[in-house]
C-alpha cells in the first residue's frame, strides 16, 4: 500500500521527508523554514569515508530571496507541500482583496501584493475587468503570486 507520510511544522504547514540526493530542480524544499524553489544542484563526491553532499541553490518561493544550502545526498531535507488555487477577485478593501472559490466560500485575509503587480490588479479590478487571483499556499502562509483578467 502507498502510504503518505505528511508533517506539520509548527506554522501549521504541511512537509513530507525527502533525502537530499532525491530533490531535483524545480523541485521544493525546507531551507531555514522557509519554502524554496531549486534552481540548480550539484553533487560533489568527497573522500573515501565521507558522502556526496548536494549543493543546491534556491529561491524562496514568496519573497524571491536566494538561499543556499548543503546537504549529504543520504540525509533528509522536508519538502513543502506547496498548493497553487484561483479566486476570482470580487471586491478590495483596506488593501485586502476579497477573494471567492469556485464552491463559493469568501476569504478576506490576504493583502494586494506591493508595488506593480498590485496597482495592476487594482487597476483592472476598478475597470470592471473579471480579475482571477493565483494564490500559492506553503508551510501555513498564502500569498497572491499571479493574476489574470479578461
Amino acid at each position: 500500500s502507498d502510504l503518505e507520510f505528511e508533517n506539520v511544522d509548527e506554522a501549521g504547514g504541511k512537509m513530507r521527508p525527502i533525502a537530499a540526493g532525491q530533490v531535483r530542480k524545480g523541485g521544493y524544499v525546507v531551507i531555514k523554514g522557509r519554502p524554496c524553489k531549486v534552481s540548480s544542484l550539484s553533487v560533489s563526491k568527497t573522500g573515501k569515508h565521507g558522502h556526496a553532499k548536494v549543493n543546491m541553490t534556491t529561491y524562496d518561493i514568496f519573497t524571491g530571496k536566494k538561499l543556499e544550502d548543503m546537504c549529504p545526498s543520504t540525509h533528509n531535507m522536508n519538502e513543502p507541500v506547496v498548493e497553487r488555487n484561483d479566486y476570482t477577485l470580487i471586491g478590495i478593501e483596506d488593501g485586502y482583496a476579497h477573494l471567492m472559490d469556485e464552491d463559493g466560500e469568501v476569504r478576506e485575509d490576504l493583502t494586494i501584493p506591493p508595488e506593480t503587480m498590485g496597482e495592476e490588479i487594482i487597476a483592472a479590478f476598478e475597470d470592471d475587468k473579471d480579475v482571477t487571483c493565483g494564490v500559492i499556499s506553503a508551510l501555513g502562509h498564502d500569498q497572491i503570486m499571479t493574476f489574470r483578467f479578461q
